[in-house]
């Protein structure tokens, strides 16, 4: 049973990784293919919530052990 989830967790891992090199590149010298200049992403307040939640939740996790 082990052996299994060991199989199926490499499997998925090795998914994510074709896929995340599958991905166009976008670089800025004058040679770019595809012609457009990386996107920013916009960084708000959200991400800081999340984290403040996530921070909030496992420090009340810990508290109850």
């Amino acid at each position: 049973m082990k052996i299994k989830r060991i199989i199926a967790a490499t499997l998925v891992l090795t998914m994510f990784a074709i896929g995340a090199q599958a991905q166009p590149g976008s670089t800025t010298t004058s040679g770019d293919p595809f012609g457009d200049e990386p996107v920013d992403v916009p960084v708000d307040g959200g991400i800081a919530l999340l984290a403040i939640a996530g921070a909030a939740y496992g420090f009340k996790r810990l508290k109850n052990k």
